[in-house]
């Protein structure tokens, strides 16, 4: 037995049940130590863990990725994982394994199964842990390390929180400059962002690659920072030689993306080359065709139009949802993926949902515009 009680990481993005397993694991008499995301599991790892119960499904860092990263510092029988999750394949287990997992927890769980895992893996720790614990003896050394170590975790997590929110924020600067030039309005790039993500959703993609998808499909108009401005605002209809300079946008943007080692900007970069693409090979500016078109642009496309049509610029006004859907269809395996079309269409209350909370800051954006103030209840 260990001359200390055995501390457990639970890792999950979900408060309910980071929750129930706490206390399942509390209840075994094991200490409990708790991350909301794969950062902060990250920074917690030092605490002298002795097994790790890691949920798959985490938006920026998920199960895989944390997994991997221990691994780099931690053999298998010097910390234990336990892969919360609820995969079934073969391939998916081994894919876990690979990762680094030494079993699994299968969704949904109990407190039998859970005793029997962690009892199992925590013997094979034991041993290969003798020598070490043989050699620590001293308590108030390994506390006075367990204290310093909390009082910097804190520090730790909140630096790679704000350098991942500096990143966002330098983008979106970025996106809001190109937007600017074209009269668009940061709501615009919100919801076509959030109607990506609703897409992706509705795909059943991965929470990560949402995310992503999330933040990269904004990116999508980067490119028209380099449009004479003469030409984005024109009133009219646009003549060839304007309308080829409308063209480039999807490589300009392209390259000012390209050859980043972020996963976010080089999405970005696919997004943009590929928003313009059309389903039957009519687009530009490759004449991409069908499932040639990476999917991240096929909904960018859908997310962008459906946006654009029902929103009011200086040269039109705003189509109803009802008609901006019929654009859709009448697009449906010509210019979009008819498969997206269809789970977009069918998202109705989402779309209704997402427009309802921009209008409402909209709204209030304008108040405060005009000088007076929002009733406290806004915030």
């Amino acid at each position: 037995m260990m001359d200390r009680p055995t501390r457990i990481l639970i890792v999950d993005d979900d408060p309910k049940i980071l929750g129930l397993l706490s206390d399942m694991v509390s209840s075994l008499q094991h200490e409990v130590e708790t991350a909301e995301d794969g950062f902060e599991a990250m920074a917690k790892v030092g605490l002298d863990i002795d097994l790790i119960l890691l949920d798959v499904n985490m938006p920026g860092m998920d199960g895989f990725e944390v997994a991997r990263s221990i691994r780099k510092q931690y053999l298998a029988n010097e910390l234990p994982i336990i892969m919360v999750t609820g995969m079934a394949t073969r391939e998916d287990r081994i894919g876990a394994v690979n990762a680094g997992a030494n079993d699994f927890v299968a969704k949904p769980f109990d407190l039998t199964e859970i005793r029997v895992r962690i009892k199992s893996l925590l013997g094979m720790k034991a041993a290969h842990d003798a020598l070490r614990r043989h050699k620590d003896q001293l308590e108030d050394v390994v506390r006075r390390r367990t204290q310093a170590l909390r009082t910097a975790l804190d520090d730790v997590v909140e630096a790679q929180r704000r350098l991942r929110a500096a990143n966002l924020e330098t983008i979106q600067r970025l996106v809001a400059a190109a937007e600017y030039n074209d009269l668009g309005s940061a709501a615009h790039i919100q919801r076509m962002s959030q109607f990506s993500a609703l897409i992706a959703k509705r795909l059943q993609l991965s929470p990560q690659r949402i995310e992503l998808i999330h933040q990269a499909s904004p990116m999508h108009d980067i490119g028209k920072i380099g449009i004479p401005h003469e030409i984005l605002l024109k009133p009219g209809k646009l003549n060839r030689r304007e309308w080829q300079h409308i063209k480039r946008h999807p490589t300009i943007g392209a390259k000012i993306l390209q050859k980043s080692t972020s996963q976010l900007l080089r999405l970005g970069e696919i997004i943009a080359l590929t928003h313009h693409e059309k389903w039957d090979g009519s687009g530009y500016p490759k004449g991409l065709r069908g499932d040639e078109i990476p999917v991240e642009g096929r909904i960018s496309a859908i997310a962008d139009v459906f946006d654009a049509l029902t929103s009011k610029r200086p040269y039109k006004e705003a189509f109803s949802n009802d008609m901006a859907f019929q654009v859709l269809w009448d697009g449906r395996g010509k210019h979009f993926d008819p498969e997206l079309v269809d789970l977009f269409v069918g998202s109705v209350d989402g779309i209704v949902e997402i427009q309802n909370v921009f209008l409402s800051q909209e709204t209030a954006q304008e108040t405060i515009s005009k000088g007076f103030p929002l009733a406290q209840s806004t915030y």
